[in-house]
């Protein structure tokens, strides 16, 4: 997006700068991104430094954190909800990948305000049930107040399936590979293995746990992420099948 505007775009990501870039770094590249590299723990002091540097030498930067997941992002989703709703489409469940909350939070304020009578479950990626109903109902009512609108989600209220974290963050398993095979061998739709692969696999072993009654209709809500499948890490496990 910044490219298309023609705004700098400065990115801080954590890990190191390898010689050969694929995958998402590769697209960062493309499009004339900066990037600053750092330690994982680091990653909020940079973000701050950076931000902070970037407005003391005269630029005008707008900090996005970490999954975007602010009351402004929260709002992207709720309006995603509103186009949900005028496409008519009848589901029972809508399932979707839950990490830093902005996405499940502002689904689950779109449900809320409009009365829908369906629910919207979280997959986590990398929270306990517990950190991910507070965080999601936090920003719900931040992003509801910002838009004077009078609805609370609560903790109670939101839906959070955590069984399906694996090795940890970004560690792709045999679970989120088969997802992501399936996924491509019988519906042509590519599967992150960070978010997307973990959600379906988990929309997977919900499925055959019967989670979900059979006359329910489950929708399975793909957040994007596509360009991580190209990473030589998940590219090397996902060609051993």
């Amino acid at each position: 997006m910044a490219a298309r505007l023609g705004m700098e775009c400065i990115l801080v990501l954590s890990g190191e700068p390898g010689d050969n870039p694929n995958g998402n770094v590769l697209l960062d590249q493309l499009f004339g991104a900066r990037i600053v590299w750092c330690k994982r723990t680091d990653r909020d002091v940079v973000l701050q430094q950076t931000f902070e540097n970037a407005w003391t030498n005269g630029k005008r930067p707008f900090l996005i954190p970490l999954g975007a997941s602010t009351p402004t992002g929260t709002l992207g989703y709720y309006t995603a909800f509103q186009e949900f709703l005028s496409q008519q489409v009848e589901v029972d469940w809508i399932v979707v990948a839950s990490s830093s909350a902005g996405t499940q939070a502002g689904l689950a304020l779109g449900a809320k305000a409009n009365g829908w009578q369906g629910k919207v479950l979280g997959i986590s990626i990398d929270h306990t049930e517990a950190e991910l109903q507070q965080d999601v109902s936090r920003l719900a009512g931040e992003a509801a107040g910002w838009i004077n609108l009078k609805v609370r989600v609560t903790p109670q209220e939101v839906l959070v399936n955590d069984q399906f974290l694996g090795a940890g963050y970004a560690v792709m398993g045999e679970p989120e590979a088969e997802a992501i095979r399936l996924f491509a061998k019988y519906e042509g739709l590519l599967l992150d293995p960070v978010y997307t692969g973990r959600a379906a696999a988990g929309l997977i072993g919900l499925i055959r746990q019967g989670y979900f009654s059979k006359n329910e209709r489950v929708l399975f809500w793909h957040t994007g992420g596509t360009p991580a499948l190209f990473a030589e890490t998940y590219t090397t496990l996902l060609a051993q099948a």
